[in-house]
């Protein structure tokens, strides 16, 4: 490891010497000056790990010192050192970005923790990390084998998504690669729990069943909604758990943080089926039967999803709540997010606000057509990355800090995830096979049983019957779905994209989040 290379700057130096000699003998390289001039000469053609600064000193002070180091160069540490403890001095420095604020006299303790905290930081705390792991290796392990139930899935697999992000902070790709199995090991095991229950789920006569799309309204949302408060509920279409995580902190600065919960989205895990569930509070088998105009399957010409809001408006009337006074908004493309930034304040007269923006939909979509998207988005810690920095900046997020000063309830949740796809599996079909990579249905599916969860009839699935003999096959863990012809060209064409319908912890635990204004 090279040695860390340290700048001290202050007008009384020479009085530091004693703390300088116990830096070095702790493997610091230490330069001095004793003003702010030379010190910014030096920064201009060198590097530095960190500058230590006094505020105090004369004919250039520290804080002027500090902004013509940054300007230089802006990402190096400062760390000002200081008697003056005046507030306005601290917001100062603060908004200047140090690193840290010290008040003299500084022992030589303070100051060699303060540059192991900027320094080391990265280090330790992948070095905890990775022993932390190892501890809780063995509980995660034992939880998977002991039969689980929906409730202990959900747990599982926050546990799993807490230690994924916590991964990113250690270096040891060893530790990594045990995790990335042990996660492949928790999804085969949820693959082989949903195979087993999903039938008895969707079976109206089931007492045991976790809350899924299909009820989500009656009884997630609405329970919240009360008179002269009014309550948004953002549908984010397509965010994983993970993905939520790393939008959250941006939430927490405006909103307080309730409750994060998990659900489960009904396979397939598509956005036709999945969402019209949640708006209908109808699974797709009943939707097609009460809206026989309005239900499309795969194969069918036109949109999947236009019917949202009329399903929703009838769910109101259905559960005796349409005496509600409600809105539907639908952001799919730039200029519906402009318009609900604009609009977002005349939403505060109704009681409930549905929401639904599609963006990260889209990007999962094309992430597997464009070139752009493949580089950005090409493993799960960029996917997170690029989550992040749209939400940042999206319209969304714009609107909602517009109404952050309000009283206002908020809920965000979504309709299904995504699962980065890694092994191609072959299905023959006749023509009407549907193209879908995580799920199909056919007449005639030729498969291969352990690759795949089927419903012969799916009925039993809570499905509609798209033509008669027609089957589903669901993928399971990292799995899809790809013809005979032209395999190699599909298999490479599709590898490691994100892709939704089946079955997989990512796809179906999916976040509903509730908080208020601050």
């Amino acid at each position: 490891m090279s040695i860390a290379k340290i700048i001290w700057v202050d007008d009384e130096i020479e009085s530091l010497q004693s703390q300088k000699l116990f830096l070095e003998s702790k493997g610091y390289e230490v330069i001095t000056f004793n003003n702010g001039f030379d010190a910014i000469e030096f920064v201009k053609n060198n590097f530095a790990d960190v500058v230590l600064l006094d505020e105090s000193m004369p004919g250039i002070s520290g804080l002027q010192t500090l902004a013509k180091i940054k300007e230089i160069k802006q990402h190096i540490p400062v760390v000002l050192i200081t008697k003056n403890e005046t507030e306005t001095l601290m917001d100062e420095a603060i908004g200047s970005q140090i690193s840290d604020y010290l008040l003299k006299p500084v022992n030589p303790n303070q100051v060699w923790l303060s540059l192991k905290k900027i320094i080391d930081n990265k280090r330790l705390v992948a070095e905890k990390t990775t022993t932390a792991y190892q501890q809780q290796f063995r509980d995660l392990f034992m939880a998977l084998n002991d039969d689980p139930d929906f409730n202990q899935w959900m747990e599982i697999y926050k546990k799993i998504v807490y230690w994924e992000l916590e991964m990113e902070k250690s270096d040891s790709p060893e530790m990594r690669e045990i995790f990335a199995s042990q996660k492949d090991e928790a999804n085969a095991e949820f693959f082989k729990f949903v195979s087993k229950n999903y039938a008895k789920w969707v079976n109206p006569k089931s007492a045991e069943a976790p809350i899924m799309s299909h009820n989500l309204l009656q009884f997630k949302i609405l329970p919240h909604v009360e008179k002269n408060i009014p309550t948004f509920f953002i549908l984010i279409d397509n965010l994983r758990y993970d993905q939520w995580k790393t939008i959250q902190p941006i939430f927490a600065e405006s909103f307080r943080i309730l409750e994060e919960e998990t659900f489960y989205s009904i396979l397939p895990t598509a956005t036709q089926y999945s969402r019209n569930a949640i708006f209908s509070g109808l699974l797709p088998i009943d939707i097609e039967k009460q809206f026989p105009e309005q239900w499309k399957n795969d194969e069918d010409e036109g949109g999947k999803n236009l019917f949202e809001e009329e399903f929703f408006k009838a769910q109101l009337k259905r559960l005796k709540k349409d005496d509600i006074k409600v809105s539907y908004t639908k952001v799919t493309n730039h200029s519906d997010g402009q318009n609900l930034v604009s609009n977002i304040h005349n939403l505060l007269s109704n009681d409930l606000n549905v929401i639904v923006y599609n963006f990260v939909d889209m990007l999962s979509h094309a992430r597997t057509e464009m070139e752009v998207l493949k580089e950005l988005a090409s493993d799960e810690t960029s996917y997170r990355s690029v989550t992040k920095s749209w939400f940042e900046h999206s319209a969304l997020h714009q609107a909602l800090k517009k109404i952050a000063d309000k009283k206002i309830k908020l809920i965000v949740a979504t309709d299904h995830g995504t699962v980065r796809v890694k092994t191609p599996c072959k299905v023959v079909g006749d023509k009407q096979t549907t193209t879908n990579l995580r799920y199909k249905h056919g007449r005639n599916l030729n498969y291969e049983p352990k690759e795949v969860l089927a419903f012969k009839d799916p009925r039993e699935a809570g499905l509609p019957v798209p033509t008669v003999n027609s089957s589903f096959i669901f993928a399971k863990t990292d799995e899809y779905l790809c013809y005979p012809n032209n395999y190699n060209h599909y298999a490479n064409y599709y590898k490691n994209s994100f892709q939704h319908g089946g079955i997989s912890l990512e796809e179906m635990i999916v976040p509903i989040i509730k908080m208020e204004s601050k």
